[in-house]
């Protein structure tokens, strides 16, 4: 029997939530097992088709793939209406607007 595609899904991204508060909890003892943590909930997310919610999308870098924490590892700034957000590790950039909120159909 094949399960369902939406409970597939679902599942996927409790773990990603899981995965992410775990993260938070652990980056201050152990960062690089946060960065791991990352990297197990974007793996989830793509074998899954799951998407990442854009709250937690905002807490992790892109390209390094690093956990983020304002003043610990990133720096925040709010310009013109949009949210920049700098990795201090890698020196990347995410420009994302907070208030609009992509609906989906």
């Amino acid at each position: 029997m094949k399960p369902n595609k939406n409970f597939v899904q679902k599942i996927a991204l409790e773990r990603i939530c899981r995965l992410f508060e775990l993260a938070e909890e652990e980056f201050e003892k152990k960062p690089e097992f946060a960065k791991k943590c990352i990297e197990f909930a974007r793996k989830i997310s793509t074998r899954n088709r799951a998407r990442i919610p854009q709250e937690l999308k905002q807490k992790f870098c892109k390209k390094c793939g690093a956990f983020l924490k304002n003043g610990k590892n990133c720096k925040i700034e709010k310009i013109e209406g949009l949210l920049k957000i700098k990795c201090l590790e890698c020196n990347f950039e995410r420009k994302t607007n907070p208030g609009k909120q992509k609906s989906r159909v």
